[in-house]
């Protein structure tokens, strides 16, 4: 690795003791969209005036930096911690990964599971976030000991809780309903459930077409008690504007996908 975090008998921090809020992104299975997801969630909530910060803990998949366009920056260190690498001139947006701390993007994170849950858990108390209106935590796929570790680290500071990103087939709401079981078991609240990838609008004649079913996951939400955040259709100038590091939100102010994500932010912001 390019940079190693504190070793830890360092006496822990609580840098999340100044972020007003706490949201987990989950989902049951990859390729459903979640970091995707998260990217845009910060985005939204940073057009609607608010500072926030990102915090990738996917250790074996840090898309988050590519996303932002922040690859190959090097985080630095203050007297309160770790600084995060800000994605904006105005600082409106920081983003922590270990995507930072590797020395080329090609490395392989081959750790065992003691040494990830060490190196989120020093994710959660080194990073010096300063105030933050919101702190969107990007989790990896699935329920394992490496989510533990984040929701045992973030219960001190009383969490708003959790999203949960699916797709509408039903091999994905499968796996999202195991996530309201995790969260269930680890007393974390369910902010709601979001279907991505709920059809394709035509840019052209604005039709939608249902390319993989849709309906899934506010069914799944109904059944589970929880509420219901939106659908975000599929758009490819949302995966353009993400290889490309760039703000969908604010490019393609027109696209009913943006509409989507800003209405889905606007119900985060209400609650």
């Amino acid at each position: 690795m390019a940079a190693t975090m504190e070793t830890e008998s360092a006496a822990p921090r609580n840098n999340l003791a100044s972020v007003k809020h706490v949201i987990l992104v989950l989902s049951g299975k990859g390729g459903v969209g979640k970091s995707t997801f998260a990217t845009q969630l910060v985005l939204g909530l940073k057009q609607a005036g608010k500072k926030v910060g990102i915090l990738d803990v996917d250790l074996c998949g840090p898309s988050i930096p590519r996303m932002f366009n922040v690859e190959n920056q090097d985080v630095h260190q203050c007297p309160d911690g770790w600084v995060p690498v800000f994605a904006d001139k105005d600082q409106q947006v920081g983003v922590m990964s270990i995507g930072f701390l590797l020395s080329s993007k090609d490395e392989a994170v081959i750790w065992r599971g003691p040494k990830k849950n060490a190196m989120i858990k020093q994710f959660i108390e080194d990073v010096y976030w300063r105030d933050l209106d919101y702190l969107v935590i990007d989790t990896p796929p699935g329920t394992s000991d490496e989510h533990i570790t984040v929701v045992e680290n973030i219960k001190k500071c009383n969490p708003d809780g959790a999203i949960l990103v699916t797709t509408p087939q039903a091999v994905a709401v499968g796996d999202v309903r195991r996530e309201l079981t995790f969260c269930k078991k680890t007393r974390i609240p369910v902010i709601g459930i979001v279907e991505n990838m709920s059809g394709f609008v035509c840019s052209h004649c604005s039709e939608c077409t249902n390319v993989f079913s849709k309906g899934g996951g506010e069914l799944l939400a109904e059944q589970g008690k929880v509420p219901f955040l939106g659908c975000i259709p599929l758009d490819p100038q949302l995966t353009q504007s993400l290889e490309d590091g760039k703000s969908f939100i604010d490019l393609f102010p027109q696209s009913s996908t943006r509409q989507a994500i800003v209405d889905i932010v606007e119900k985060i912001l209400q609650r």
